[in-house]
């Protein structure tokens, strides 16, 4: 991994402290220079995509967790532009529905994974279940589970468990051939105040806005500590996360740009080689074509 974008790994196996990581951090370019960046990242992202697909033995799942306003849609509208939406399917996964309760709360996850050659992007993830489910305990009782019917009993060792059935999902995917990658937009409590005022300010971005949002912006601390834990529990060799400043969206996407092409680069995908018979017929073909009248 280059040295520009290891900063932003969480390591596995280390303690994560949120502040230690600074939200409003972009190195020493501006916000035009940023932007000619990513249009070069973007391209390499386009043929790797290509390579991807015609190699079909890996998938990519890219996961975007963040608090409200942080810029997930907009990093996934910027960075993916470029690639070929017929490789790409993104998943935006809100409050389970009543099916969904009545499965595991992997289960509704696993069915949205990537085929190989593909790209999958999920807005929101599993993570929902550590993180929302972490602050507000009370949602874990809609899932039905034996032996846990009343808020007390959702102890460390429900918690311990949950991460431990999350990194054993994860790894179980890896290992069939499914790259992982976990981006936190981590972005300061004072510029989602500036966002949200934004969006109330601008009709054209009120539908944006929800009186939950401001809800769950006075559970901040607790949804810190949440994400904290999660990623520290969860950040592995096969799936690790990044924490990503995002108070500069621009930033934000050069960077998950960065770490995408990276990613690529390091799995050395090849485009498939014809066996002889089949490229000699080929061949074939070629001079067929060329003899028509």
């Amino acid at each position: 991994m280059k040295k520009d974008i290891e900063k932003y790994l969480a390591a596995p196996g280390t303690k994560i402290s949120l502040k230690n990581f600074d939200t409003n951090y972009h190195g020493a370019l501006d916000k035009e220079a940023g932007k000619l960046e990513l249009e070069a990242v973007k391209q390499q992202l386009d043929d790797f995509q290509e390579t991807l697909y015609a190699a079909d033995s890996n998938s990519v799942l890219i996961i975007f967790q963040a608090m409200d306003a942080a810029g997930k849609d907009s990093a996934i509208e910027h960075v993916m532009s470029g690639l070929n939406p017929q490789g790409c399917q993104v998943y935006s996964f809100k409050t389970p529905s009543a099916e969904e309760y009545s499965h595991d709360f992997l289960w509704r996850h696993y069915k949205a994974l990537p085929q190989r050659g593909r790209i999958g992007i999920h807005n929101r993830s599993h993570y929902e279940n550590v993180l929302v489910c972490k602050v507000h305990p009370e949602y874990v009782l809609s899932e039905k589970i034996p032996g846990y019917n009343d808020v007390k009993k959702i102890d460390k060792t429900f918690w311990k468990e949950r991460y431990e059935s999350i990194r054993n999902f994860e790894r179980h995917v890896s290992n069939n051939g499914t790259v992982i990658l976990k981006f936190f937009l981590y972005v300061s409590k004072e510029e989602q105040k500036q966002r949200f005022l934004d969006r109330i300010d601008d009709p054209k971005k009120n539908w944006k806005f929800s009186a939950s949002d401001i809800t769950e912006r006075g559970y901040w601390e607790e949804y810190m500590k949440a994400y904290e834990m999660a990623i520290e529990e969860t950040s592995t060799e096969k799936a690790p996360w990044f924490i990503i400043p995002a108070d500069k969206k621009w930033y934000a996407r050069l960077v998950i740009s960065k770490i995408l092409a990276d990613t690529f680069e390091g799995l050395k995908l090849k485009f498939p080689v014809l066996p002889k018979e089949d490229a000699d017929k080929l061949l074939s073909i070629r001079q067929q074509l060329v003899d028509e009248k």
